[in-house]
């Protein structure tokens, strides 16, 4: 073949080069769009899952308007809609802070295995107690296996949403510290014992004497936990609803006055 021959059979092969309508280039882009929204949904049912922090039951670790990342493969990836997990890398272990699954009505909470008829609520809780441990709260003295949980006065206090002044005591738990609050004008933690079943776990909330938790409704299953909260990535003074957002001054006051950026990337621990 001559040089002549080349040149024309590529200028043959140009010329059958359809150009691509534009239903053909619009169906090329709704194609990408759908890839990354089944990868975005992937991520979120596999990998993390964001969570807000709706109350302040978990103050002083974690403040009303948090937004965290909950690391769903740690304890093994539950399969959407069914009760298989994938293998985990761990145990939940005492100490982890964990976001969960509960069922409520209007006028109570419950495990979510126990009350299937209701409808499902979210929480955010740290673990006490692990299959087998016995969980005592007697006198505002936090107990497991009968061994009185360290716990150490800082000198500290804040106060919350409604005035109360709060003491900021550090708590440890085999070897992991963190801070919890103590309201001294309530005669202490509810009184209770509870043997923590196989599978299941204790949860409480740092704000000990200001939160919902196993206390009053019993302990989580393992299936209804979503994973340990590992990271901040949003945070401001904010709790309404979207429908705020709206408003430009709304937002405005949020990112000048309102959001917290030092807590922007904190590990959540």
């Amino acid at each position: 073949m001559t040089a002549d021959d080349s040149e024309r059979s590529v200028q043959y092969e140009e010329a059958e080069e359809v150009p691509k309508s534009w239903l053909s280039r619009q169906m090329e882009g709704v194609n990408t769009l759908l890839v990354a929204v089944l990868i975005a949904l992937a991520i979120r049912a596999f990998v993390i899952e964001p969570f807000r922090i709706p109350s302040g039951s978990m103050l002083p670790t974690l403040l009303v308007g948090d937004h965290l990342f909950v690391n769903k493969f740690v304890y093994g990836v539950k399969i959407p809609f069914t009760g298989v997990r994938l293998p985990k890398l761990r145990d939940p272990e005492r100490g982890d802070v964990v976001v969960f699954t509960v069922a409520r009505d209007e006028s109570a909470i419950y495990p979510a295995d126990r009350r299937p008829d209701l409808r499902r609520e979210e929480f955010v809780k740290r673990i006490v107690g692990v299959p087998g441990d016995e969980i005592q709260v007697r006198m505002g003295e936090l107990r497991v296996n009968g061994q009185p949980v360290d716990v150490r006065d800082t000198g500290e206090t804040t106060t919350d949403e409604a005035g109360r002044q709060l003491r900021i005591q550090q708590e440890t738990h085999d070897g992991r510290s963190f801070h919890v609050l103590d309201d001294p004008s309530l005669a202490g933690l509810p009184q209770t014992r509870f043997s923590v079943e196989p599978g299941r776990y204790f949860v409480m909330g740092d704000n000990r004497d200001h939160s919902n938790d196993s206390r009053n409704w019993g302990t989580v299953r393992l299936a209804e936990i979503k994973g340990p909260a590992f990271v901040l990535y949003w945070s401001w003074d904010f709790n309404g609803g979207w429908l705020e957002l709206l408003n430009p001054l709304t937002w405005l006051d949020l990112l000048v006055n309102r959001t917290r950026w030092d807590r922007m990337g904190d590990r959540v621990d």
